[in-house]
Order: structure tokens, then C-alpha cells, then sequence
């Protein structure tokens, strides 16, 4: 039976909204359809050369073979008519087609065989003599996907993770008979940190960013990562905040969160580690791995701050370490064994927007509801700009 309106009630004024708020789009579809159809008004303009860009990704080595995996980014398809190799032309395979749709990827294989060390510069040519260069600086094969791959990277990842934030965390017994100054510089100086390091995955993930072409949109990537994880962490944490029914529940609920930014901005740091190693540059890797647990010690003393008032259980402190920690793992795997730029872009990006979100909510729980009851501006800001110069004599190490 159908339903029947109640007395009164009319369908007609939604109907009417509807169709108003439906007018605009299907008119403007109609203007850009006109347009398209009249070749651009009329004017029909062409280009005095083609415009054709691609996004390399990926060069996988194997013995005797190089392997190119790249994407289309110009308006139009482009097709692949000739490759170099050191100004060589060199005889190529190309799957899945020799022409490459907007947006589309391919991969070429070149039957090469490479030499392990050297330097290599390869040119792709599309049918319109437009060359598209890239190049292999340290020539060595591409690990795979091997237990034994994923058990290196997972021990680098403890140790740029996990080992050295559960070490900061050690200082829990020495700070709980600090001064409610010493508490505040504390918090002061974790904000600091947050923000420092905010702000160098932030001008990592704009300058990576900045290498994609116009159609994949590097810098909207970034905005998108770092806005995206600012509401999202402030949302859950406001939740968390609300929910705990006590003073030190908040605390922990702020620990948590804490942690959470500092795991997303290590995700980050596994990123730029497991990459290194994967083109084969093991010194700059090891010096990464190195500067890292030098830096993430100081994260480990920034998670438990909030705490330091509270007797919290050794498994709540184990699972904050891991959760600060263990995306570090996650990093070397994919940096290491998938190359997706955009990818990397969307990881730092994250990792910059969460440790942002992080010291807002710190400075708001923390400091200026203690600066409201006890003003106390010189020690914040002498604990600030602490945190960040410790970051920056650390981040010597690393740059």
C-alpha cells in the first residue's frame, strides 16, 4: 500500500528545492559541453609543440634487464618510439601498449646488462621527439619481496622506532618529582619538538611533492594529508577527551594521542630509510638509521609527559612505545619495497599533519590552562624553543 501524506504536508516544495539546486549544474554541464564542441569558442588554438610529460616511477633492476615503470601526466595519449641508455639506442619491450593513455602507466623492459656500482642516464623518446630523461646514480639489483628482506628491514625499523622511544620512556621514574616549572618547560619542549618536526616533514613533503607532474598534484596531495590528519586526530581526540571519566584518563587519552603522531611521523622516517637502502645507498642508510635513534629518543621523553603525575601499568607504557614506534616498521617495508611517489608524498604529509594536531593539543590541555592558573610565559617559551633546538643539534646527525 502506498504511503499517504500526512494532512497538510506537500511533496512539492522539496521537488521545487530540487530541481532549483539541480538547475545550476545541468546548465553548466550544458556551457562546457558548447564549449567543447566549438573547439574552444572557435578560436581553436594549438600548440606550437606537444605538450607531453610522464612520471617516472619505479626502476627495477634484475640481472642483465632494467626495468622502467612510468606514467602519463600530459592532456593527451603518448606514444613511445625509442630509448637511450648513456646516449645509446637500445632495443626495449613495452607492456601493456606502446602508447600510453592520459594517466596511464606502462613498464619497459630493456634487455641490459648493467654493471653493479656504475651511473646510468636513460632517455625516453615519445613518436613526437620529445625526451623524457631519468637516471640510476648507484646501479644495483632491486630487492624483492624475501623473508629474509622483511626481517632486515623490520630490525631497522626497531631500531629507528621502537628501541629508541621505549628508552626515552625510561625517564618516567627520574621526572615524577619535577616542579610544576620543571613540568611546564616539560611540556613546553615537547611542543617544540612536535613542531620542529612537524615542520621538516612538512618542507619534505612539499619538495617531494614538487617532483610529480602537473596531473598528479603533489602540492594538493600535501594539503590534502596534512588537513585530512589535522581533523581527523583532533576529532578522535576530542572524543577520547570527553569519554574519560577521569583527570588521569585524559592524561593517558593525551599520552595516546601523542604517540599516534609520533608513529605516523616515523612511518615517514621508514619511508626515507627503507628507500635508501633500496637504491642501494647502504652509507646513507645506515647514517639515516643512526641520526634517527638519535633524535627518537627525545620522542620517547614526549609521550610520557602528559603522565608523569600518574603510576601508569608497564603494558599501557609497552603499547604506547609500540604505537610510537612500530609504524616505523611499516616504513622501511614500503620505502624499501614499493617506489610510489605519491605515496611517499601522502606518508610524510600525514606524518606532518598528525604531529601538528599533536602539539595544538598539547599547548591547549597542557600549557595555557596551567599558564591561565600560574603565568609562567618565559619558561613555555624558554621550553619551546628547547625542544626545537634539540631536534635541530640532533637533526646534524641526519642532514
Amino acid at each position: 500500500m502506498p504511503p499517504v501524506a500526512e494532512p497538510g504536508v506537500s511533496t512539492r516544495p522539496a521537488l521545487k528545492t530540487l530541481l532549483i539546486f539541480c538547475a545550476p549544474i545541468l546548465l553548466l554541464a550544458a556551457v562546457i559541453a558548447v564549449f567543447v564542441l566549438t573547439h574552444g569558442a572557435g578560436l581553436n588554438v594549438r600548440p606550437a609543440a606537444p605538450i607531453e610529460t610522464v612520471q617516472f616511477g619505479r626502476t627495477v633492476l634484475r640481472p642483465g634487464q632494467i626495468e622502467l615503470h612510468l606514467r602519463n601526466t600530459s592532456p593527451e595519449a603518448i606514444t613511445i618510439s625509442q630509448i637511450n641508455i648513456n646516449d645509446a639506442i637500445w632495443p626495449y619491450s613495452i607492456s601493456p601498449s606502446g602508447t600510453i593513455p592520459r594517466l596511464g602507466s606502462a613498464a619497459i623492459a630493456l634487455n641490459y646488462h648493467w654493471v653493479e656500482g656504475e651511473a646510468y642516464e636513460i632517455t625516453v623518446f615519445s613518436s613526437n621527439s620529445i625526451p623524457f630523461a631519468t637516471s640510476i646514480p648507484v646501479a644495483t639489483a632491486t630487492p624483492t619481496v624475501s623473508t629474509g628482506i622483511l626481517w632486515s628491514f623490520t630490525l631497522i625499523g626497531l631500531y629507528v622506532g621502537i628501541i629508541p622511544i621505549v628508552l626515552g620512556m625510561l625517564w618516567l621514574p627520574a621526572l615524577k618529582d619535577l616542579s610544576r616549572r620543571a613540568m611546564l618547560f616539560l611540556m613546553s619542549a615537547t611542543v617544540g619538538l612536535l613542531i620542529y618536526l612537524g615542520m621538516d616533514a612538512t618542507t619534505e613533503a612539499l619538495e617531494a611533492g614538487s617532483e610529480l607532474s602537473g596531473a598528479i598534484q603533489g602540492i594538493g596531495i600535501v594539503a590534502v594529508g596534512i588537513t585530512g590528519t589535522v581533523l581527523l586526530l583532533d576529532a578522535i581526540s576530542r572524543r577520547q577527551m570527553s569519554i574519560a571519566p577521569t583527570e588521569s584518563g585524559r592524561r593517558m587519552a593525551l599520552a595516546t594521542m601523542i604517540a599516534v603522531g609520533i608513529g605516523f611521523h616515523n612511518l615517514g622516517e621508514g619511508l626515507a630509510i627503507g628507500a635508501a637502502y633500496a637504491v642501494g645507498a647502504a652509507a646513507l642508510g645506515t647514517f639515516l638509521v643512526v641520526g634517527f635513534i638519535l633524535q627518537n629518543i627525545t620522542e620517547g621523553l614526549g609521550i610520557i609527559v602528559p603522565i608523569l603525575r600518574d603510576r601508569p601499568r608497564l603494558r599501557a607504557l609497552a603499547l604506547l612505545g609500540l604505537v610510537g614506534g612500530a609504524p616505523a616498521i611499516l616504513g622501511t617495508w614500503v620505502g624499501g619495497l614499493v617506489d610510489s611517489q605519491p605515496l611517499a608524498v601522502l606518508f610524510l604529509a600525514i606524518g606532518a599533519g598528525a604531529v601538528f594536531q599533536v602539539a595544538y593539543a598539547i599547548g591547549r590541555q597542557m600549557i595555557w590552562k596551567e599558564a591561565a592558573k600560574h603565568p609562567m610565559p618565559l619558561t613555555a617559551f624558554s621550553g619551546v624553543l628547547a625542544g626545537m633546538l634539540i631536534l635541530y643539534l640532533t637533526g646534524l646527525a641526519i642532514k
